[in-house]
């Protein structure tokens, strides 16, 4: 396929013994949705606090950074993954993509929470047994705990909870009128990437918003969540992160479920002539991936998950003759922010030339 890179082999029995390791410790590990911080970045002094109303979620927090040459018409969203906080998107506070973005002259908006939300709209705010969330405001934790302890969350209010998430529609219309309004942002032609959750759906605002966006690019994301066995794995995830119930997502196995799945919807990306960029790396830990027993121990199903999903989007593309998608699969890396970080250097230049 069109600008495929060809993954280095490390030794077929090895990558296979990698994934089989790795797909048998996703059901008592994969609940553990913390990727290894690179923790070399934080508040970056450059961005700005955009504040946007949403009518259900109430005001919502962006950081945005201006493209070097002050240009209002090329524009990139970054999504963070499962474990998004309210003070600070992953991407500025666990890496320096910023710097290379607007040196490239393209102005990054960084939507800021969404914990959990795959960043769609869902059909009813989380709740577990029918008992939802017992506080109001878009307070809430910060973060899941690594060790499974996001599940005492799953009764407390905050986001998602108190109040029905609805992300698709804050960000196809809420954040993407007042930028172009108060900013004078194009509107049109913009691009969006993320990791894991963000990665899956940046590829679903991309099929559905093909007049928003001309590029899209998924690092580590679920590409095939109607695979056997993949809701669960999506609903273990969830409540670790925060203490979310799938269910409240979209019920299981309805036309709301499929409309989130890459695999499924995959026809409307070549249909729309979407650019993509499709990224997973091995699972097999390189020796910057190996920070500590958990960051593997983590990191590998995870990424091993992802994949095998990766894999299987790219099977579905080449099936339907697609021409629009480049996919890297890197020899070695873990799910992390280090890997990611690198990817996005890797991308620019596909993204500079296919937005604005």
């Amino acid at each position: 396929m069109r600008g495929e890179r060809r993954q280095r082999s490390h030794g077929g029995w090895l990558k296979k013994t990698v994934l089989g390791v790795s797909l048998a410790m996703l059901a008592p590990l994969g609940i553990s949705v913390a990727a290894t911080p690179a923790a070399h970045a934080a508040f970056d002094p450059a961005g700005f606090d955009f504040w946007v109303d949403s009518a259900e979620m109430g005001p919502i927090k962006t950081r945005v950074f201006r493209a070097a040459d002050g240009n209002t018409s090329r524009v990139v969203y970054a999504l963070d993954g499962m474990r998004a906080t309210q003070v600070l998107n992953g991407w500025e506070n666990d890496t320096n993509v910023v710097g290379a973005l607007t040196a490239a002259n393209i102005n990054v908006v960084m939507p800021v929470g969404g914990e959990s939300s795959f960043y769609a709209d869902w059909a009813e705010p989380s709740s577990i047994l029918g008992i939802s969330g017992s506080s109001s405001g878009s307070g809430g934790s910060s973060s899941g705990s690594s060790s499974g302890s996001g599940a005492f969350q799953m009764f407390s209010g905050g986001p998602g909870k108190s109040y029905r998430y609805t992300w698709e529609t804050f960000l196809t219309q809420d954040l993407r009128n007042a930028l172009r309004d108060r900013l004078g942002f194009q509107s049109v032609r913009n691009g969006v990437f993320g990791l894991s959750m963000g990665g899956s759906a940046a590829l679903t605002l991309a099929a559905y918003h093909p007049d928003q966006f001309s590029f899209a690019g998924s690092f580590s994301g679920y590409l095939n969540i109607s695979a056997p066995g993949m809701r669960e794995a999506i609903r273990l995830a969830m409540v670790d992160a925060g203490g979310y119930n799938v269910d409240s997502m979209a019920p299981p196995w309805g036309s709301q479920w499929l409309r989130m799945d890459p695999f499924v919807f995959a026809p409307r990306l070549i249909a729309n002539n979407t650019r993509l960029w499709v990224s997973a790396a091995s699972a097999i830990p390189s020796g910057g991936d190996v920070t500590g027993v958990m960051s593997v121990i983590q990191g590998m199903p995870l990424e091993a998950l992802a994949l095998v999903n990766t894999r299987a989007f790219q099977v579905r593309m080449a099936t339907l003759g697609a021409g629009n998608v480049t996919f890297d699969f890197p020899a070695t890396g873990v799910h992390n922010w280090r890997n990611w970080e690198a990817e996005v250097h890797r991308m620019i230049p596909d993204l500079s030339n296919n937005i604005g």
